[in-house]
């Protein structure tokens, strides 16, 4: 049954998928937390021009995707900043500029063709040492950042008018998530691609978030979860020779909808009994 892992390359696959969720489980909170779900995903997507430059011009596309994404969170991090509001829209008029100019450069300048598929969806079983390399030491700069800029990133989570009033909001703090995020989203490019990073970086910490409210056992969790998810996906992907990167966005997305049914399910029926409790007592 679990075959597919006597392969070196799914092998490789699984040390990446293992790596990244140690990223996707630190980062993934603070993203729900600080409401970046659409950055974190408009990051992702914005490093297509970058990818598609490093594919049509020959250099590394790790380094195509990082420039890219690095722009973008430069952009979104100086816009906000000056508007001193949310990310959002800013970050829907960036990417629709980063957006238009990867078409034309993949249409009509370079003809990447075939090779757009991969860019926007990944290539897990494809995995090389450089790619494990990238998604480690994004796991140490979120394990480190977390240590030394999570109390900011807390505060202005749970809080952002006080945390600013109190000197805690501190826009290089931000800009720090900001380019935290956008590396974290190229090193999920070789795995899940452009347009599927929010499987990993967001869904599995929406879906913990359902379950848990302290920070630590929430990253913790999500850092289980991703990984869980990730195996099965990889595992489940080799078997039906369907998509990696597809397969563990659709395992998320599953398991995010059975936990959020779960917990509605959970919330009707305590109120149910809140009621016939209620009732008996005003009966008795």
């Amino acid at each position: 049954m679990l075959e597919a892992f006597d392969y070196p390359f799914v092998q490789r696959a699984l040390v990446e998928v293992l790596v990244l969720s140690i990223a996707a489980g630190t980062l993934g909170a603070w993203i729900v937390l600080r409401g970046l779900a659409f950055y974190s995903h408009g990051v992702a997507a914005a490093a297509f021009p970058g990818l598609v430059l490093a594919d049509g011009l020959g250099f590394s596309a790790t380094l195509g995707a990082f420039g890219v994404a690095l722009l973008f969170a430069l952009t979104v991090g100086q816009l906000a900043a000056r508007a001193r509001g949310g990310h959002d829209s800013l970050t829907a008029l960036v990417l629709v500029a980063a957006l238009a100019i990867g078409v034309v450069l993949a249409s009509d300048v370079f003809e990447s063709g075939a090779n757009v598929e991969t860019l926007l969806f990944g290539s897990l079983l494809a995995i090389g040492p450089d790619d494990i390399r990238l998604a480690a030491l994004v796991a140490g700069l979120a394990l480190l950042a977390t240590a030394l800029l999570g109390e900011r990133w807390l505060a202005v989570g749970f809080d952002p008018t006080a945390a600013r009033s109190l000197g805690v909001r501190s826009p290089l703090a931000d800009l720090a998530l900001l380019i935290l995020i956008a590396l974290a989203a190229v090193a999920t490019l070789s795995a899940v691609g452009a347009l599927l990073a929010t499987a990993l970086l967001v869904v599995p910490a929406a879906t913990t978030r359902l379950l848990l409210r302290r920070m630590l056992p929430w990253q913790v969790a999500t850092v289980a979860l991703a990984a869980v998810e990730g195996t099965a996906g990889l595992w489940l992907a080799f078997e039906t020779n369907a998509p990696p990167g597809a397969t563990i966005a659709v395992i998320a997305g599953g398991v995010f909808a059975l936990v959020a049914l779960g917990r509605a399910l959970a919330t009707w029926l305590a109120q149910g009994r809140a009621r016939r409790l209620a009732t008996a007592g005003a009966a008795a």
